[in-house]
């Protein structure tokens, strides 16, 4: 097996990120809010503990959102005619994505929360 230099795998992933934000709609929501989550972070005021257990949840989603389009990306190679269970593998790759983000709502809400309470 050939070995990679390290800035070719920083460049393969850097491609597999532009890719993602090009093509897939909630990745760029997901930034987005991302973007706003880590400016209320700094703005209230949060805890250093409290920003990286956000940070972790918010890279987290970020994260299995990437894993989503692999996995929707070899199945559609894999199986590219209609198949019951390439159906199946896309629902529950997409509800990891679902689940991961209602618990880091969760999370934002019970850090979040506090803190707005805390201007008021």
């Amino acid at each position: 097996m050939k070995n990679r230099s390290i800035s070719y795998s920083f460049r393969a992933a850097i491609r597999g990120i532009i890719f993602t934000f090009q093509n897939e709609r909630n990745f760029r929501i997901e930034l987005y809010i991302a973007t706003f989550v880590f400016l209320a972070l700094f703005l209230l005021q949060a805890t250093l503990m409290q920003a990286a257990i956000i940070v972790t949840m918010t890279f987290l989603v970020l994260m299995i959102e990437l894993m989503n389009t692999a996995i929707e990306r070899v199945v559609d190679i894999l199986k590219p005619r209609k198949h019951p269970y390439a159906r199946v593998i896309k629902d529950v790759s997409a509800a990891t994505v679902l689940v991961l983000s209602i618990g880091a709502s969760i999370v934002g809400a019970i850090i979040f929360i506090p803190l707005i309470m805390n201007i008021f």
